[in-house]
Parts: C-alpha cells; structure tokens; sequence
C-alpha cells in the first residue's frame, strides 16, 4: 500500500501545473483584435513548457474567459471564474479599459490576483485603487492621445471634428488628444461622445459635419461603433480625411467599410521599440503562425512572460508577494533575459542571482502605479491594409 501511495503522489506531482488565467474580448467590438493578442500570450506560455516548464518541471497552463470587452457584467463573471474557480495565481488582461476596470475591482483585487493588461490604455487604469495588483504593457492614453494630436498638427491638419466610445477608453483618449491638438494651434470643431452598439450614427455624423471640418477622428473599437460610424461617414461624403488611434487598428476595418474609402488613413497604436527582444519576437511568432506586427500580440506576450519569471521568482504558486517579484524580474539590476530565454532565466533565478527582462514590446520599468513608458507607431492604411509607418518620437 505504501509503494500504491508513493505511486499515486508521484503521478499527481507529474501533473501538477500552475495557471496563468487570459481574459480578453473574444466577442464584441474587438473580437477580431483578440486572437493575435492570445496567441502572444500563448507562445510565451508554449516556450516555457517546452524548456522544462515552471517550477521545478511543472506544465503552465492558460484558461481563458470572454469579457465582451464591452459588458461589465461578463468582464467581471470573467475575472471571478479565473481566481475562485480556475484558482490562477495570476492573469494576463483584460484588454478593453472598462473590462480591466470591472474585472480588477469585482474579483482580482479581493482576491489578491496580479493582473496585467497588454492592452488596457485608458488613464484610468492608472488610477485604480489596487493595492499594487494591476499593472500594464502598453503605455497610457495620456501618452498616445499627445502623440496622435502632434503627428496630426505636423501633417498640416488644423481643425478636426472628434466623436469618442463613451466609456474609460474613449473618453480619456479624447480628453489627451483634444488637449493635445488645441495646445499645439489647432482646433477641435466639435467633440461627440457616442454610444457603442447602435446601428446608426447618422444624427452625431449631421452635427460633427456641420462643424464645417473636414477631418474626422474616431476613437472607437473597429469592430464596434468605429466601424459602422466610418462607414456612414464614407457614404455621407461629408469628411475627406480619417484618423484614429489603436482600438481602430485592425484590417477587418478596411474590409468592412472598404478600401477605397479608408485609403490614407491616419492612426496612432503602441510600437515596440528597436531591441534585441523585438525581432526574436518576431521571428518566434511566425514561427507560430500569427502575424507578429498585429496590435497588441507583443504586449501580450511580454505580459505572459513576466508573470511566469515572477512566479519562478517568488518560489512557489501563490499570490502573495507576486507583485513585488514582477518588479523584480523586470527592472535594472539584472542580468538580461530576452524573449524566450526560459531555461536562461531559470538557471539564473535558481543561483540566486537578479534578472531583468527586455522584452517583445520594450523594456517594463514600472512605475509606482504600475505602468509604463513607452513608443507610439504610426500607422495608415494603404493599398487596402494597415502598415506602420515609423515611430513616433515625442
């Protein structure tokens, strides 16, 4: 019986795992935005279980749960499933700022839960009540609406009519962007919020055209409001010139509205910047069979990555003192570790000394309120497409 015991023990610690919960927008107005995005994750999670796995050889695992992105009610059914039913010991998202909101304050933060979003850039986030819980990949609206509003002003643009997703995301980017714009010269005509979901923005496209702008930003989701509103736009004939930000960059847009209506326009989404980690990235997700350039798959890996080393480097499966281990393992001092380099880490982690990652999408010097610096790629679409055009240096 005890050699029977021994044997069960044994094959229970064979299959043992640690979980890193995914909760994104698989359905609603970024659905076709969210696959790339867990792919990202996916690869970091593939990389390390074939390099010997976490902890001491067990499997990583990564449940996933739909948030909508736009309900939060089922961003925080999400959040509540990954910590009191998977039992995590982390997750990576959510990706729409009112789904990481509602998940954070429902569930991660009672529970105790590291959170880190790849793709949530609303300033709100940085405003949470979270305990040091919440953290994020991808830099603040703060940042990416100045950028979009000084990439217009250098392109000759002086006035533009705005019409924004009434909620965290669209509300924050517009407050950056409209700032931005008119501390720079130019003029915001008119600026509308609008609501997502509605099949016809005909009566807010009547008074962002009667401003008399020819420009149109719409800061939106691309699956969502953004869609139909371009749309409408297009056939009205109203607006020569469109602009957007990184919820509108996707090419299911250009294939919903169309082509030629879209030709030339302009848009702003998070970069990574030139480092050794990002074309190792690159060529890994090819490898995988996702597009590496797709907006947000870098954040997510990186995001993937870093709760693993902070899990390695806490010493065990629990939640508590995660955070402290996630700042740890991505800030200087360090040996560098790059995308992919697991056993690297590992055998460092297990020498008792310090690591630093440099990761897919840059490198993550959180700050106190767990967010950080970062570039803004220019985008514009062009023979049917979205292409990234350069970085955008402030």
């Amino acid at each position: 019986m005890a050699v029977a015991a021994s044997s069960v023990a044994f094959a229970a610690a064979a299959q043992a795992e640690v979980k890193i919960g995914f909760i994104g927008g698989f359905t609603g107005p970024i659905e076709s935005l969210t696959p790339p995005i867990f792919d990202g994750a996916r690869l970091a999670v593939a990389q390390i279980n074939e390099q010997g796995g976490i902890l001491g050889g067990q499997e990583l695992a990564m449940p996933n749960a739909d948030t909508t992105c736009s309900d939060a009610s089922a961003a925080s059914n999400a959040a509540d499933r990954m910590v009191n039913t998977e039992n995590v010991t982390a997750i990576v998202g959510a990706l729409c700022t009112g789904a990481t909101v509602a998940a954070a304050n429902s569930a991660a933060i009672p529970g105790g839960v590291v959170m880190v979003s790849p793709a949530s850039t609303a300033p709100a986030v940085t405003e949470l009540d979270d305990n040091d819980l919440v953290f994020r990949t991808v830099p603040s609206d703060a940042y990416q609406g100045q950028i979009l509003a000084k990439l217009m002003l250098e392109k000759g643009f002086d006035e533009v009519a705005v019409t924004y997703v009434n909620n965290d995301y669209g509300q924050g980017l517009a407050d950056a962007f409209t700032t931005a714009f008119e501390d720079g010269g130019g003029t915001v005509a008119e600026n509308l919020a609008h609501e997502d979901g509605r099949a016809d923005y005909r009566s807010e496209l009547g008074s962002l055209s009667s401003s008399g702008a020819q420009t149109l930003v719409v800061l939106a989701y691309a699956d969502g409001s953004g869609q139909t509103i371009l749309r409408q736009a297009y056939e009205s004939g109203a607006f020569t010139q469109y602009a957007g930000a990184d919820g509108m960059v996707g090419d299911s847009l250009v294939g919903a509205v169309g082509a030629d209506a879209l030709e030339g326009m302009i848009a702003t989404r998070p970069g990574s910047p030139e480092l050794p980690g990002t074309e190792i990235f690159n060529q890994a997700a090819q490898e995988a069979g996702f597009d590496p350039s797709a907006v947000f798959a870098a954040q997510a890996y990186d995001a993937a990555f870093l709760l693993a080393l902070a899990i390695e480097q806490n010493g065990n499966a629990e939640r508590e003192g995660l955070s402290e281990a996630l700042r740890s393992v991505s800030s200087a001092p360090g040996e560098t570790i790059l995308p992919g380099e697991w056993e690297k880490a590992v055998e460092l982690i297990a020498a008792g000394e310090e690591i630093n990652y440099e990761g897919a999408s840059g490198r993550h010097e959180f700050d106190d309120s767990g967010d950080v610096p970062g570039v803004v790629l220019e985008m514009a679409v062009e023979g049917g497409t979205f292409v990234g055009k350069g970085l955008i240096q402030d």
